[in-house]
């Protein structure tokens, strides 16, 4: 898959309604989506959210069930949007059935014990057709702060000559992020801000 392609997917699914997350905020990444270089290769095609088992997973907007049942002895819920993107969840129990149609943030699964994961975990992935994308793109952006800049210091009590304004720190892209231990903060619709952090990183492929 070449870069341009994948880069024309991901505009796709940025391009979208931003989504819901899938547990409760703050959202804790124990490892980062890592696509491979071919389809076959080694990597990792999705993300691993730190959660407890029997966390209640969400649909991130609204679609209908393309599966709902076990994959090698794993339970996989698999959701898909409207724009045709595919949503997929494991290890879950189910609580909707294929065909059914599921809201944006409608609890449609709990987190079950895996073995993915050192620690439970739900691995979250989003595919157009065959090819995996990082599903935290669904996520609203997070949106930049406009923060006063005092200038030059004075003497005590005198005013600054004029007012400008600096942009505050921003977050870390998902590649930055797979390098730092950062803190993303996101916001967006009532229903999807959250705020992204890095935890230990699974030694599962």
């Amino acid at each position: 898959m070449t870069t341009l392609l994948l880069s024309l997917l991901m505009a796709l699914v940025q391009a979208a309604v931003p989504g819901v997350r899938p547990l409760p905020g703050p959202l804790s990444v124990a490892r980062w989506w890592d696509p491979p270089p071919t389809p076959y290769a080694a990597g990792h095609r999705g993300v691993d959210l730190s959660a407890p088992v029997g966390a209640e997973v969400r649909a991130v907007g609204p679609g209908r069930v393309h599966y709902a049942g076990e994959v090698a002895g794993r339970g996989v819920l698999s959701l898909t949007l409207p724009n045709g993107l595919r949503t997929t969840y494991e290890p879950v129990r189910a609580l909707v059935s294929e065909g059914e149609a599921v809201t944006a943030g409608q609890v449609v699964a709990v987190l079950t014990r895996g073995s993915h994961c050192q620690a439970p975990c739900l691995h979250w992935g989003l595919l157009s057709g065959e090819v995996y994308l990082n599903p935290l793109a669904l996520l609203p952006r997070p949106t930049p702060r406009l923060l006063p800049d005092p200038g030059p210091a004075g003497p005590p009590g005198a005013r600054a000559p004029g007012r400008s304004w600096a942009r505050g720190p921003q977050p870390p892209t998902p590649r930055r992020a797979m390098a730092t231990a950062a803190s993303v903060t996101t916001s967006g619709s009532s229903a999807a801000p959250s705020s992204i952090r890095r935890t230990a990183a699974s030694t599962t492929p």
